[in-house]
């Protein structure tokens, strides 16, 4: 809804993560700036660093309970649970032991060698290209923030607790712990440098329902303490001096946001139907057990991906098979009757595990990853599928495996399944002899192939990031090419019709899993190629549903066949953004 800039005004933008609309004076907060000391300690004296650090630990140690803490009486365990990779961090060995080192071979003094230390992690986090591995980063400095503090004698960064009137804080960045205790009557909203929407702070911002926007690049030096703003958290806008004429259509803006979002409540239990009568199965994506709340909030029929890699990272040790089924069966409890796909481990690419001494690969995208992984790691392999068969007693659980590529990888997967559901009848353990198996089609050789994998699976479910970033060969993240990542490049279109095409020739279902499932103007091109299921964030679905219950599926498959006919990526997506503007208006009217 953005015009130019009118005289007076100043307009940055960044990335929208908790929706919401808030005016006032802005607070330029800043963190202390004050250096790390430097300095040699004599050998003799570096045993009573050690015993310091080990003091800070516990003493940080019991800070990040006491937020944990208050975020669960306030919050719920869901939020609380952000904080235990912030423990982990405390209990890292590995860190710990490093720091030793450092200290020994320099002679150097413990705030230093531990800032080092706990940075060169940080930076290494920061490089990677998952999103959420790359928050971690986020979560290791704020707890490197508290130990120094504590090391140095010196309060922690200001909590924003004792703020005197209500304003909006801007910031170049705000750590978990310090959102966590944000007071909403008198921080209206915050807006910081970095961040994204995977960041733990943007999760606490969510969780607390104050408005935010994050990677702003470096606003926090470029503005002063009082002036008047108005922060979009829906669209990412950050206005300095808005005029009359802002302030009367942002009213307007938040008038349409409240009815659209009763509208949206009002769905949560419906299902998601066209106006022409088609069923469509719409499901959430999850990484955790404790998200179970966050699906049957959202109206989801179950979980058409859990992502267990999540299970296994930011921890020192393998997550052993009776963690694994606990947390599988916990979720497949909570849900019953809906479904729970299980997606075995994903590890590898740019997701591996801290304890496990992997080789650096060139292309490790293209290297050892997920199921490639999994038939060499039999034993981490074996735990995995004998707790999900463990777990398949509810009922209502269904396993998948990643990154398919030929028909080989999945016999082999299949055979191991064969072989430890008779080690489980052999010791009488109980499970589902008819569990469902299917795969990840994300893999261009596993579209080109989909008839023949099709006989052998019980579904299908598209990972579209994946399919889309190998076939197009770029690097989502690369900024130099980002442009060239096109969902609907005509190549990416025929090949998940080709897939849908294979799986209902064989009479199995397929979905779709990957973003493009959670967002809006992809969604009449995916049911309209013939997709069943759609499995988005849990804070993508109602959007999802509110969208499929006003459209027909006879202009979903009218633009599908205009798309396969299309020789221009950018012409299908207008078309497709034209029907979702005529069909449900007042998602795009918020814009």
């Amino acid at each position: 809804m953005r015009e130019p800039e009118r005289e007076g005004e100043r307009i940055f933008r960044g990335i929208p993560v908790s929706p919401g609309v808030s005016r006032g004076k802005i607070l330029v907060y800043s963190k202390s700036n004050d250096c790390i000391p430097s300095y040699l300690v004599p050998e003799g004296e570096l045993s009573q660093e050690m015993q310091r650090l080990e003091k800070a630990l516990v003493q940080t140690r019991q800070q990040i309970l006491d937020v944990q803490h208050k975020v669960e009486e306030g919050m719920g365990a869901a939020d609380a649970s952000i904080f235990d990779a912030h423990l982990l961090v405390l209990e890292d060995r590995t860190l710990i032991d490093e720091v030793t080192r450092l200290m020994h071979e320099q002679k150097l003094n413990v705030e230093q060698a531990f800032y080092q230390v706990a940075e060169k992690y940080a930076a290494t986090l920061s490089t990677i290209d998952d999103e959420y591995l790359r928050e971690r980063a986020s979560d290791m400095r704020d707890v490197t923030a508290r130990v120094l503090s504590s090391l140095l004698n010196r309060p922690h960064e200001s909590d924003l607790r004792h703020l005197r009137e209500p304003c909006i804080v801007i910031s170049a960045d705000l750590s978990p712990s310090t959102t966590a205790l944000l007071d909403k009557k008198m921080v209206l909203g915050f807006a910081t440098d970095t961040g994204s929407k995977t960041s733990h702070t943007a999760i606490m911002a969510r969780s607390l329902q104050i408005p935010a926007i994050v990677g702003l690049r470096n606003v926090s030096g470029q503005l002063a303490t009082g002036s008047y703003a108005l922060l979009d958290g829906y669209n990412g806008y950050l206005i300095i001096n808005p005029t009359d004429q802002t302030l009367f259509e942002y009213g307007q803006l938040v008038r349409k946001h409240v009815n659209l979002e009763e509208k949206l409540r009002q769905l949560q239990h419906e299902p998601a139907v066209t106006l022409d009568g088609a069923r469509i199965v719409l499901s959430a994506n999850v990484e955790q057990a404790s998200d179970t709340e966050a699906v049957k909030e959202c109206g989801a029929e179950g979980v058409g991906l859990f992502r267990t890699e999540y299970l296994f990272i930011n921890r020192d040790t393998l997550s052993s098979e009776e963690e694994q089924y606990q947390a599988y069966r916990s979720v497949a409890a909570a849900l019953k009757p809906h479904p729970v796909v299980i997606r075995t481990l994903d590890l590898g690419g740019d997701k591996f595990l801290s304890h496990l001494q992997l080789p650096q690969e060139m292309n490790p995208f293209l290297g050892w990853r997920a199921i490639r992984f999994c038939l060499q790691e039999k034993e981490i392999f074996r735990d995995q599928l004998r707790a999900v068969l463990r777990a398949s007693v509810e009922g209502n659980i269904k396993l998948m495996y990643p990154m398919i590529s030929c028909l080989d990888e999945l016999n082999k997967a299949n055979a191991l399944v064969e072989e430890y559901k008779a080690e489980l009848r052999a010791e009488n353990v109980p499970f589902n002899e008819s569990l469902e198996i299917g795969i990840m089609i994300e893999i261009p050789s596993a579209a080109l192939i989909a008839d023949t994998l099709a006989k052998r699976v019980k579904f299908f479910s598209i990972g579209t990031n994946d399919l889309i970033q190998y076939s197009l060969a770029v690097d989502r993240l690369n900024e130099k090419i980002a442009h060239l990542y096109e969902p609907t490049h005509p190549a990416i279109l025929n090949l998940i019709k080709m897939t849908v095409d294979a799986a209902h020739r064989n009479g199995i279902w397929v979905g779709v899993c990957g973003e493009m499932a959670g967002d809006p103007a992809m969604v009449p091109l995916l049911l309209g190629l013939g997709v069943d299921e759609l499995s988005a964030s849990p804070s993508a679905v109602p959007e999802i549903k509110f969208l499929i219950r006003r459209l027909k599926l006879t202009e979903a498959k009218a633009l599908a066949e205009f798309a396969l006919q299309c020789e221009s990526g950018q012409e299908i997506l207008t078309r497709s953004q034209e029907l979702v503007r005529q069909v449900a208006p007042s998602l795009s009217e918020r814009k």
